[in-house]
């Protein structure tokens, strides 16, 4: 590998010119440019009417649904997508491509559609929502609703990257820590967990970034109620029906304040985690 005018020529292959030229390109058209416009129209307002519109109370009270929302069910995915994956890799049943198929199906299904049959499902006169009426629960048209729809959507994210690092997982490695004298907490612990930490931490900050912008699916679920279930996708759509366009690119630019901070910490913590382990490097 030399050097070339500052930059690395990763390999001989010609046209690294023109492709470097073109990505950037392609990069600076498709993300750059129009967050670079979502800034520049909020900044339209001043510094005091920026702050004024960011920490409004409806729009605070939506930023904190969607985001501790976002977070709970990224959370919640990273336990079970990790048990999922752990399944369809390690174990051999009937149905288990047909099992495999569906985990993706999410990212197939329109999201109104998602929302639509969640809502079916757990509204108080839905099958699930029927089941734990009587217990004083209600899913639909509240935060756990909400919850509920970010899971769905999410999970996918965390199995599909998990699933790879754990077929490249040698079975041979926890035989022998078995051999060993480890324990199943042990050998999970010390031995399983270590090598997949990145890509939980990934799977983790994909599905919360989904989570987190997520709208057809939600809207119809959620019961949409400011300060209780009302999330900031909506409250944007809602912004630009009032022909607040201003308003709405304050709320988008805090959302991907927020989101790129958040980014940027779980980067961070999966850098750490790589030099920890030595696994990635």
């Amino acid at each position: 590998m030399t050097r070339l005018g500052g930059f690395r020529r990763p390999s001989i292959i010609p046209g690294f010119g023109l492709t470097f030229g073109f990505t950037i390109a392609y990069f600076s058209l498709i993300i750059l440019i129009p967050l670079i416009a979502l800034v520049l129209r909020s900044a339209g307002l001043g510094w005091g009417g920026f702050w004024a519109a960011a920490t409004d109370a409806r729009v605070l009270g939506a930023l904190r649904t969607s985001f501790i929302t976002a977070l709970i069910a990224a959370g919640i995915n990273v336990v079970f997508g990790t048990m999922i994956a752990w399944v369809l890799v390690r174990y051999r049943f009937p149905g288990r491509r047909i099992f495999d198929a569906m985990v993706d199906l999410p990212f197939a299904l329109p999201t109104a559609v998602a929302g639509i049959a969640l809502t079916a499902i757990y509204a108080p006169n839905g099958f699930v929502g029927q089941l734990v009426a009587p217990l004083g629960i209600r899913i639909a048209y509240t935060p756990i609703g909400i919850v509920v729809a970010m899971i769905f959507i999410g999970l996918p994210f965390v199995v599909r990257t998990i699933q790879p690092i754990l077929e490249e997982t040698s079975k041979e490695v926890e035989e022998a820590s078995a051999t060993l004298g480890a324990n199943r907490f042990q050998t999970i612990f010390r031995v399983l967990l270590p090598s997949l930490t990145p890509a939980i931490l990934t799977g983790f900050a994909l599905a919360f970034a989904r989570a987190g912008g997520e709208y057809g699916s939600v809207i119809f679920i959620a019961g949409n109620i400011p300060f209780v279930s009302e999330i900031a996708p909506l409250l944007i759509v809602i912004r630009l029906e009032e022909f607040n366009y201003s308003g709405a690119a304050v709320i988008a630019t805090v959302m991907l304040l927020i989101s790129f901070l958040m980014l940027f910490l779980i980067n961070l913590i999966q850098a750490w985690s790589r030099r920890r382990y030595g696994y990635g490097a």
